[in-house]
């Protein structure tokens, strides 16, 4: 296990600078994700920890040590990829255990290092099957197996489910978060699904541009994000955006209005705003509540309903022509273009100085 920490690390294709001064902390058996859309820069940033590309400027340390100049094999990292990368003539064993076949490692530890990373990984009674054998999950365990021997200080994981399917992908998620609770081994894994980050992270960077937006526990940032861009990014359905007038502001909370919203106030959470501002309001899918009538704070039509069993997520448009996302915790049919209102707990709602 071991610490990692970037600081002010930048990297630089020829003139394009694409990660732009990076801080970041990883501690001590930590499972930390890189998340953010695709060419943000994680993947890039998760080989420079690597080793795979050089850092223009910063530093990088591991367990303590600047290790800008170290070559991969001695940085104590193992690193599973997008790709399963496993060779087809080997069997299942000879492939986890190829890296220390080619450190000259004596059989006795090859065999008790192969045994233990395979009974972690419930594959014993694949070990003499060849990769064409396997199915898609199993070929990745067999290169998570492949990380796991040569027992780093640092496991790196880059995107490794996305070529699997729904299925598989949600029981490899559930095995790599048992794997993390066995080995208590530092992790640092990229992904650009945010519920892979969600479920498996003690800590998530959310990246953008190559910058780093929020760095904070899965919980802490869905339920404090510090943007507009973390508050969409994190949650499925995505929260929901409107502009609105700001029309007062004292010490706790702003008064705001809008053409589809009656007048309300909302917690300021730190921000500051001034009366006559524009701002964007957020509200998470899931907090908005249909009411009867005209009642609600928000009005519009319904406009497409999708029924997915145990929630109901309707597409509605408000009077202004805006589209917003309700999800229902339950089986509801709601006709296309009927009229809706909504109500939502104020405290649960964001307020933004950015405008969309």
């Amino acid at each position: 296990m071991a610490t990692v920490k970037l600081r002010d690390v930048r990297k630089s294709f020829g003139k394009v600078e694409v990660i732009k001064g990076v801080n970041i902390d990883v501690d001590d058996g930590e499972f930390v994700v890189f998340v953010g859309p695709s060419g943000c820069g994680k993947s890039t940033l998760l080989r420079l920890i690597a080793g795979l590309e050089d850092i223009t400027s910063g530093t990088l340390e591991i367990d303590g040590k600047v290790v800008n100049d170290v070559e991969p094999k001695n940085r104590g990292i193992a690193m599973v990829f997008q790709t399963y990368a496993i060779f087809p003539h080997m069997t299942v064993r000879e492939n986890v255990a190829f890296g220390l076949t080619v450190n000259k490692t004596d059989r006795a530890t090859k065999d008790a290092k192969v045994a233990e990373a395979a009974r972690i990984l419930q594959m014993e009674h694949l070990l003499d099957r060849r990769p064409s054998q396997l199915s898609g999950g199993q070929r990745q365990r067999v290169a998570i197996g492949r990380a796991i021997v040569r027992d780093p200080a640092v496991f790196l994981f880059d995107e490794p489910l996305s070529n699997l399917d729904a299925a598989l992908r949600m029981d490899m998620r559930m095995e790599i978060g048992k794997l993390h609770q066995d080995l208590g081994a530092s992790m640092i894994y990229v992904t650009h699904d945010q519920v892979e980050a969600m479920t498996l992270a003690d800590k998530i960077v959310v990246l953008k541009d190559g910058l780093v937006m929020q760095v904070g526990a899965p919980m802490e940032l869905y339920h404090e994000p510090a943007n507009l861009f973390v508050a969409g990014f994190l949650g499925a359905p995505s929260m929901n955006f409107m502009v609105v007038d700001v029309l007062d502001v004292d010490a706790k909370t702003v008064t705001i209005s809008g053409p589809s919203l009656e007048t309300i106030s909302v917690p300021r959470r730190g921000r500051d705003f001034t009366k006559g501002d524009k701002a964007t309001l957020g509200i998470r899918p899931q907090y908005l509540v249909p009411v009867n009538g005209d009642t609600g704070m928000l009005h519009g039509q319904v406009a497409i309903t999708e029924r997915l069993g145990a929630e109901t997520v309707i597409d509605i448009t408000l009077r202004e022509g805006a589209k917003i996302i309700a999800a229902i915790g339950e089986d509801r049919v709601m006709e296309t273009g009927a009229k809706i209102s909504l109500n939502f707990d104020p405290a649960q709602a964001h307020l933004f100085n950015e405008l969309e």
